[in-house]
């Protein structure tokens, strides 16, 4: 039982992570500054950030016309969703 509170306990801090790494992103666009590179938040929604860079990209309408993004991250929430299913069934 230990094991869901640890699972449970990461999913939440890696997509607060990656709201607020896109809305960071968002706010150095604005201003011009040095940008969090599009692979990052790939490989932040590839390590179960998806839903949280989801909500920022709607949150903060950032990155909406990108189709990697458009289309790439509701594939990684699939993902993301299909092995935490996993890991669930195994604890």
């Amino acid at each position: 039982m230990e094991c869901i509170w640890l699972i449970w306990g990461y999913i939440i801090l890696v997509n607060i992570y990656g709201f607020t790494v896109i809305g960071w992103d968002k706010y150095k666009a604005k201003l011009g500054g040095r940008r969090v590179p599009e692979r990052h938040f790939f490989l932040t929604g590839l390590i179960f950030g998806a839903p949280g860079i989801y909500l920022a990209m709607r949150f903060f309408r950032h990155k909406t016309q990108h189709k990697a993004f458009v289309y790439g991250i509701p594939v990684l929430i699939i993902l993301n969703i299909s092995v935490i299913a996993y890991f669930l069934q195994k604890c």
